[in-house]
């Protein structure tokens, strides 16, 4: 895994790239990216991630406040 800055992510997201915001939920209910799909980090494993398209490249994101 390696960081990506905005316009890479635009270019992902433009071919078809799943945008996973691994925030708490309350804080995704604040302010999340457009299309993102929340799946709170605690909660991540093969039961919540079982909707994805396992097909298509998946973008993890989290917003740590620094």
């Amino acid at each position: 895994m390696a960081p990506i800055d905005y316009p890479q992510l635009r270019r992902l997201l433009d071919h078809g790239v799943q945008l996973v915001e691994v925030l708490p939920a309350g804080e995704y209910a604040e302010m999340h990216l457009p299309d993102a799909i929340n799946i709170p980090l605690k909660t991540l494993d093969a039961a919540t991630t079982a909707a994805l398209d396992r097909h298509r490249p998946v973008v993890v994101y989290c917003w740590d406040g620094l």
